[in-house]
């Protein structure tokens, strides 16, 4: 087939590599316009960009398509279909209806839950046990199509948001590849969603990174691992903020202590009461510094117990 790509970050860089494989022709790449980074605000190509010019793709980058030139420029590589994965971009229908085949996305989530930007971290702040990925057929709503092909895994106890962002990517990728092999037959038996179980991922925001003590071990955990890398959950300490990359919850009794106490501070971490249960800090970073074991970072940073956070 004729496929347009249309992503922007790693992960869908990830399912570009796949493609490149395949016998398919890729006639062109739609990705975000290139945005300041790093410390010098120096204008930087998308990851999904770098690899398309890597292979001598043709790259598009519209800021959006009210432009009927942007339309007449996509309807003019006249692809059979057109593959989404995490573009960036709401396409209005008359894009979703340029290809052959139309557009199918691959989001990182077992839809109908969590629809939206930030899929992979809501999930581990919920807890949930499984996550996935789907080939979704596109409309015009928040990922609200029809579902072409699904697989799923486990959300294991250590993950943390990158860890999963990765397995996801690879499995987002190979599932994509099997669909393309039977591509029509499976999307005409397409499996509607179901409005009734759908949640929202909304976008994380940094505020969310800072850890309410009061709350339990358990999520606070949670929360850590979700946002490991990033924004890195943080806490308030002798008017510095530290940010906690790595914790795990003891099994501990209930204690009195305000939540947020230090109950005890050695080389094999830093205990911390919560409104249910004890948390141990295993990583810690503090303000422009490497992140290191609790170990080092007690070397430098006197804590003891009775000393709190928050």
């Amino acid at each position: 087939m004729r496929i347009i790509f249309a992503g922007t970050p790693d992960f869908a860089a990830t399912t570009l590599a796949a493609l490149l494989t395949t016998e398919h022709e890729i006639c062109a790449v739609y990705s975000q316009p290139d945005r300041p980074s790093g410390r010098g605000r120096k204008l930087t190509a998308s990851p999904v960009k770098q690899l398309a010019l890597q292979h001598h793709i043709p790259v598009e980058q519209p800021l959006n398509f009210k432009a009927e030139a942007d339309r007449a420029m996509l309807a003019g590589y006249q692809a059979d279909l057109m593959i989404v994965v995490a573009y960036g971009l709401l396409l209005p229908q008359s894009i979703l209806d340029t290809p052959r085949l139309g557009c199918i996305n691959v989001h990182a989530s077992l839809l109908p839950r969590w629809r939206g930007a930030a899929p992979i971290q809501r999930a581990i702040l919920a807890g949930d046990k499984q996550t996935g990925v789907c080939i979704m057929q596109m409309e015009a709503g928040l990922d609200t199509g029809p579902v072409i092909k699904r697989a799923e895994i486990a959300i294991e106890a250590n993950d943390t948001g990158e860890q999963l962002h990765d397995k996801l990517a690879l499995l987002g990728a190979n599932t994509l590849l099997e669909t393309l092999n039977n591509f029509e037959e499976l999307q005409s038996q397409a499996i509607p969603q179901d409005d009734r179980e759908s949640c929202y991922a909304s976008k994380i925001l940094k505020a969310e990174a800072n850890i309410d003590w009061s709350k339990s071990a358990q999520q606070i955990d949670r929360q850590i691992r979700a946002f490991n890398s990033w924004p890195v959950a943080q806490t308030l300490w002798q008017d510095k903020m530290l940010r906690i990359w790595q914790a795990t919850v003891l099994d501990s009794p209930n204690h009195t202590v305000k939540p947020g106490t230090i109950i005890q501070a050695d080389r094999q971490g830093i205990n911390v009461a919560t409104g249910d249960g004890v948390i141990r800090l295993l990583s810690l970073q503090a303000p422009g510094k490497k992140a290191v074991p609790t170990n080092d970072f007690l070397n430098a940073h006197p804590l003891k117990a009775g000393d709190y956070f928050g």
